[in-house]
């Protein structure tokens, strides 16, 4: 097994108040965010818009790279990630697509290091598609190169790279998007009309938010295994420890009948804490962010939090099973979070409930791997009334493409439905609710100065160690 490189010590970070701005209107008007050089001119408008992609796994390939290129908006130039199979067959997918509609089809790169890729100057903007733990450094690099990005939830690992990533998008005027697309879900919009309702007033007095969320399963841990060849193993491990490889920690490794990679299977680095904390963060980031922008807690946070939760032994699966969290919130606003509710977010007032999730999860029971289904609809609530669109005094953009909302404000410079401050505040939701979960006891959570009140222990999970000459103290590597 090779040396491990040393480990370095998280960065200390700058304080800005840009976090705690609630969708970044008062920041829009102060700072004018920087349109990309190459789309200055008079044909500007028709310009479309030139993406890289970095990460070409199952998220990539099934959600990321279809919306940016159905959007009609851009093209897809570059593609990264350290599997150098799966990277090639994203290229060939871009270009299959290009065919298919008989469009004009650009030179699309294939990349390993996306160091390299970000610092093109014909490249506008950055899809990352990447396991949680690259999150932070893949954006930043890209960030601070004049890229607008889009990012997949949840927004960082740890709460102290996202106030280091907050603080690069208001430094460098960027738009960055993150994947909470549940603020541009389906036809129906079931997310959006929801908090509508709830912020209009029909539930009355909002005292409590209960929201559902699967767990996932655990396994003994499997043997060594050789490195792939064309597995760049070192990078994918980032800042995170060196440990063995094996295709358990990491991503399937299987071909298809046609020869192309399986990216279709659910990843083991889901069920791993080193690169993700679990549902808590992993759905939770969707639903958290659900909940606060129904709860108009966008730029705010919880006062307190109590959780527990089972963690296996294994080292390699092990993330948590099953748990509980209650967080307090301001104006004496509790939330619980479980898996033993249903899969979704029900705002409870004192005049009634309203509820919502995704169609495929309708009132499943987060924890029943029966499938077994209630009769809660997608978008329910104790009488029908409450959902009458008539009279709502509270309404949000309507998008139903979450890739285009993005695009369209890389063109306009406006803020995306998603902006980087609303995710860190919800994703913050989630790691303190880990955090509890770990600990097993109460917290006190101050949101404003993003710190645990006079517990050290608590504070010192805000942040990770990481391992040289990964993470986001390390500058490039090109």
């Amino acid at each position: 097994m090779p040396e491990s490189p040393r480990t370095a010590p998280p960065p200390q970070l700058s304080r800005r108040g840009f976090c705690r701005l609630a969708a970044g209107s008062a920041l829009a008007a102060t700072f004018p965010l920087i349109l990309p050089r190459r789309m200055h001119g008079a044909s500007a408008p028709s310009n479309r818009i030139r993406v890289a992609q970095i990460g070409c796994g199952r998220i990539a390939r099934g959600h990321d790279m279809p919306g940016v290129l159905e959007s009609g908006l851009a093209d897809i130039v570059a593609v990264c990630d350290v599997d150098s199979r799966r990277a090639a067959a994203a290229r060939d997918a871009v270009l299959a697509f290009y065919r298919k509609h008989s469009l004009p089809t650009p030179d699309v790169a294939v990349y390993r290091n996306y160091e390299e890729m970000v610092v093109r100057d014909d490249v506008d903007a950055v899809v990352i598609s990447t396991p949680d733990h690259q999150h932070a450094r893949n954006a930043l690099l890209a960030i601070r190169a004049g890229k607008d990005v889009y990012l997949q939830k949840p927004f960082t690992m740890t709460q102290a790279e996202g106030v280091m990533l907050c603080d690069a998008v208001q430094r460098h005027r960027r738009i960055l998007q993150v994947g909470s697309q549940q603020r541009s879900w389906g036809p129906s919009e079931q997310f959006r009309k929801a908090c509508e309702f709830v912020r209009s007033g029909r539930i009355g007095r909002l005292q409590h938010v209960e929201i559902g969320l699967p767990t996932d399963p655990t396994k003994p841990d499997d043997p060594e295994q050789p490195v792939p060849a064309h597995l760049d193993y070192d990078a994918w491990l980032g800042p995170t420890p060196h440990v063995y490889y094996t295709e358990q920690r990491v991503h399937s490794q299987k071909l298809l009948p046609d020869g192309t990679p399986d990216v279709g299977s659910r990843p083991g680095w889901l069920r791993n804490d080193s690169y993700c904390l679990g549902m808590i963060t992993g759905w939770g980031a969707h639903h958290f962010d659900t909940a606060h922008w129904g709860m108009d807690m966008e730029s705010s946070g919880p006062l307190r939090v109590e959780g527990r939760g089972e963690f296996p032994t294994n080292e390699i699966w092990n993330v948590h099973g099953a748990y509980h969290v209650e967080l307090a919130y301001p104006g004496d606003v509790r939330m619980t979070v479980s898996n033993e509710l249903p899969n979704g977010i029900k705002f409870i007032g004192d005049e009634g409930w309203i509820f919502c999730t995704r169609e495929s999860e309708a009132a499943q029971t987060a924890s029943d791997p029966t499938g077994v289904r209630t009769a809660l609809k997608p978008l329910d609530a104790s009488d029908p009334h409450l959902l009458d669109p008539a009279g709502v005094s509270v309404q949000f953009l309507p998008s139903t493409s979450h890739h285009r909302n993005w695009l369209d404000c890389v063109k306009s410079r406006q803020t995306p439905l998603a902006p980087a401050s609303v995710a860190h505040s919800a994703n913050n939701a989630c790691i303190v609710s880990w955090i509890a979960m770990k600990l097993g006891r109460p917290l006190r959570w101050d949101s404003a100065a993003e710190r645990f009140i006079d517990d050290p222990e608590a504070n010192a999970l805000l942040s990770r160690p990481e391992r040289a000459p990964y993470g986001v103290g390390a500058g490039p590597r090109v």
